[in-house]
């Protein structure tokens, strides 16, 4: 995989972005039932949070922090960056493609994470599609004042505090039609992010395990 791919912008030396484009700030309210309503909330209370149905825009992953950060710090270094995401409560919110919340699941349950020397290496990932809504942070951080896609996304680097936001932005939304990872994506991404906090004598792997009592047959020697 190469860099790149992804759209926004990862923060740099720890800082993060907070700023929402208003052509981002579209693409987030087009997964509502009345965008413009939802425009409209934004520009009367740009530092307001709003819940948005996922499974057509949109739909998102929801990771613990720390292991979060791992995921995208594996997406932006060696894979092809990420789409939008945020922090909430506690969570790294990854924006995916629809149809990442069904499919996700069954990769991770076909790795068998939970087969001996693996329990615990990957926590778990909470997979929000179709039926269900997510929370997103306002548009803008409380401490900025000029209307959604006044800080083009670049905001937090003058706004001292926002990194202590409780929900934040860490790749805000910039264009109307961003990059958004599929479940294979996540699944590689949560694979290295496994390996980096996971004793080098204890292997993770995309592949299932092997069959221990499978019998194997040399088949060089046949004519």
């Amino acid at each position: 995989m190469s860099a790149g791919v992804g759209t926004g912008r990862y923060p740099e030396d720890g800082v993060d972005v907070a700023g929402v484009t208003a052509e981002g700030a579209a693409w987030l309210a087009s997964a509502g039932t009345y965008p413009r309503s939802t425009l409209i909330l934004w520009e009367e209370r740009p530092t307001a949070p709003v819940v948005l149905p996922c499974g057509t825009v949109f739909d998102v992953v929801s990771v613990p922090a720390l292991f979060g950060r791992r995921m995208l710090d594996r997406l932006w270094t060696e894979g092809p960056g990420s789409g939008p995401v945020a922090v909430y409560r506690g969570r790294v919110l990854l924006f995916a493609s629809p149809g990442t919340a069904h499919r996700l699941p069954t990769l991770l349950e076909w790795e068998e994470w939970g087969s001996p020397g693996r329990t615990g290496a990957v926590p778990p990932l909470l997979c929000h599609g179709t039926g269900d809504a997510v929370t997103v942070p306002a548009v803008l951080a409380p401490e900025d004042s000029d209307g959604v896609g006044g800080t083009g996304g670049s905001g937090a680097r003058d706004t001292p505090g926002v990194s202590r936001l409780g929900s934040r932005w860490l790749v805000a939304p910039d264009t109307r039609r961003p990059w958004l990872p599929g479940p294979d994506v996540l699944l590689w991404a949560a694979v290295r992010a496994a390996r980096s906090s996971t004793s080098a004598t204890v292997r993770v792997s995309i592949f299932p395990p092997a069959d221990q009592g499978a019998k194997v047959y040399d088949v060089s020697r046949r004519r």
